[in-house]
């Protein structure tokens, strides 16, 4: 039976943080989805003993062990030397492989290089694993009592192979249901204190919240033995978590923000444009990366200099005088103006102070001003204090944005958010 996993990334584009790892993630998760329980991701440089010592390593206390990349062609791809190693094999040609990678070349109207012969080696003892998605066979074998799988390490040929080759081969009693609710608006910190009764680490299923770029996902997993159970006590902690958080649940799963405002968008039939200042065209950019967004989305300015807010928009140069540039008065124009001009349904206007220079006394970096106008004359404008550098303040101003758009049309747009301070 298939109880636990290690998963070990080779690479030394990974280990030196060039490259990141998304493997290990979504392999971890679709392994945990199976049932498996993850116990160790760990990365490797392009080291033959390095590999070798790992790999022995993590057979002899896992289950399954997954290995991704160093399958390649080139002098750095030591995975089936260690392999090899640890198995105390020699490498042999697998002839069927070979015909397939000289095959993958054929089709593509070329003639097969010669480095790339090594990618049909295997140790004696283990298997190939085939490819259709590239030229790296992947390769199988037992190494002590563990299930030893090595697959490429690009994703576009990784995941076919797992799901192909390695899921109709794993064996699993245990039963892991899982789903995730995505908020916005709340600090992981305050989610913590409203669900601290489901939060308890001996529940099943249990509570956890991860918070990134202000987005906190609300995570409840069953682990046991009985499938529909876990969907049953699952689905009920997702209810208890939504009626708990209420308007700042926004998705599940890998639902984005800007994703479920274009979704809401769309089915009313409404629109949105933005004028930006500090945000430098981030906000439009979230929006817009959304499939279908070019149905909601009217248009988006980016004001950055006091100029451009009067020449482009429209903003009174008595405001920048009086009031400055980060203020509730301009972002308001900012607004207003921007609706007027793409005669759309909603605007969102951003102006704020993200650093690291800039700040003042009474508007110190982070400070930021955000406006949602709507053409019934409606206004929500609202003063924040992020935290955080340039990037994440000018972040945090975009998932502040957006959740103030998302309030509106859920009708819920009185409600706090992180980092609102008083005007």
């Amino acid at each position: 039976m298939h109880r636990t996993a290690g998963i070990i990334s080779i690479g030394d584009e990974l280990a030196i943080g060039q490259t990141l790892d998304t493997n290990s993630q979504w392999l971890s998760g679709r392994l945990t989805e199976l049932g498996v329980g993850v116990r160790r991701h760990v990365t490797v440089a392009d080291d033959l003993d390095a590999i070798a010592l790992e790999l022995e390593r993590c057979a002899r206390e896992f289950d399954l062990v997954i290995v991704s990349g160093g399958l390649g062609p080139t002098a750095d791809d030591l995975t089936r030397f260690a392999f090899a190693r640890v198995l105390g094999d020699e490498l042999v040609t697998d002839d069927a492989s070979l015909d397939q990678v000289r095959a993958w070349f054929t089709a593509s109207g070329r003639s097969m290089p010669r480095a790339n012969a090594v990618q049909a080696e295997r140790p004696a003892s283990a298997s190939m694993i085939a490819n259709a998605h590239g030229t790296a066979p992947g390769l199988f074998a037992r190494v002590h009592d563990c299930d030893v799988w090595c697959v490429p390490g690009p994703p576009s040929e990784l995941r076919p192979i797992f799901q192909a080759a390695i899921v109709p081969r794993i064996r699993t009693e245990r039963v892991v249901v899982t789903r995730v609710l995505r908020t916005a608006g709340l600090g992981e910190s305050t989610i913590a204190e409203r669900l601290s009764a489901m939060m308890a680490r001996d529940r099943n299923p249990l509570v956890g919240t991860t918070a990134s770029d202000g987005v906190v996902s609300c995570r409840v997993r069953y682990e046991g033995d009985d499938r529909n159970e876990g969907r049953r006590l699952v689905d009920a902690a997702i209810d208890q978590v939504r009626e708990t958080l209420g308007a700042y649940v926004f998705g599940e799963d890998d639902q984005t923000q800007a994703g479920a405002i274009v979704a809401l968008l769309a089915e009313r039939r409404k629109t949105v444009a933005t004028v930006e200042s500090c945000t430098g065209g981030l906000l439009a950019g979230a929006i817009t990366a959304v499939p279908g967004s070019s149905s909601v989305f009217e248009k988006g300015l980016v004001t950055y200099s006091n100029e451009q807010k009067t020449d482009l928009v429209g903003v009174p140069s008595w405001i920048f005088r009086q009031q400055g540039a980060v203020s509730q008065a301009c972002v308001e124009a900012m607004a207003k103006e921007g609706l007027e001009l793409a005669k759309s349904d909603y605007c969102l206007s951003v102006s704020g102070v993200a650093g690291p220079g800039g700040g003042s006394e009474d508007k110190p970096v982070g400070t930021v001003w955000i406006c949602r106008a709507a053409a019934d004359g409606s206004l929500d404008t609202r003063r924040f204090l992020f935290n955080g550098g340039r990037d994440a303040v000018r972040q945090r101003s975009v998932t502040a944005a957006l959740v103030m758009l998302w309030l509106r049309l859920v009708r819920a747009e009185g409600l706090p958010l992180l980092a609102q301070v008083e005007p």
